[in-house]
């Protein structure tokens, strides 16, 4: 014989949706994506202050950073949005405003300034990366207290602007 279940009362209902939803976001924004703002000029004239952006963590589960993505990550106390520049194994240096990797002038049409001081050649160790802002005299990154970026700090990377809405679309 078939029991008849007793109906939940819409209290539950909704408290029961409520955790679901709050589980299914945690789970998203440990494992997949997050939102980001952008909070100071160190990446100017690719992301300004105040910008929000979705940071992706799933691609780096499967294949290391590389050498131009725009990533976020962790440091002491703070979150910071860089763009690698050479990853373990690359030669690092900078000479009259100029970055070279392994020996060649870094193309950089996203820096809003040379970059100064002079530094290297540095070896990045493996497993780490050499990370700049873009707007290289302003930013506080591997040329002073971020030094060699362990890849363990790396939270994801920046893939989509969306607000404010006339700056909306993927981070190149």
């Amino acid at each position: 014989m078939m029991e008849k279940r007793q109906a939940k009362s819409p209290l539950r209902e909704w408290i029961e949706a409520l955790v679901k939803a709050g589980i299914l976001a945690f789970l998203i924004i440990t494992f997949v994506a997050q939102s980001y703002v952008v909070d100071g000029i160190s990446m100017l004239p690719t992301l300004e202050h105040g910008q929000r952006l979705i940071v992706e963590k799933v691609s780096y589960r499967f294949r290391d950073p590389g050498a131009g993505d725009i990533i976020v990550l962790n440091v002491p106390n703070a979150q910071y949005i860089k763009r690698v520049i050479a990853v373990g194994g690359d030669i690092i240096q900078a000479r009259d405003g100029t970055v070279y990797v392994n020996g060649a002038p870094l193309d950089e049409p996203y820096v809003s300034a040379a970059t100064y001081p002079n530094f290297g050649p540095l070896v990045v160790p493996e497993g780490h990366l050499w990370v700049m802002g873009d707007n290289r005299p302003r930013s506080n990154d591997s040329r002073g207290t971020v030094g060699f970026l362990d890849e363990k700090d790396v939270v994801g990377r920046a893939i989509f602007r969306y607000w404010p809405l006339t700056a909306i679309g993927l981070v190149n």
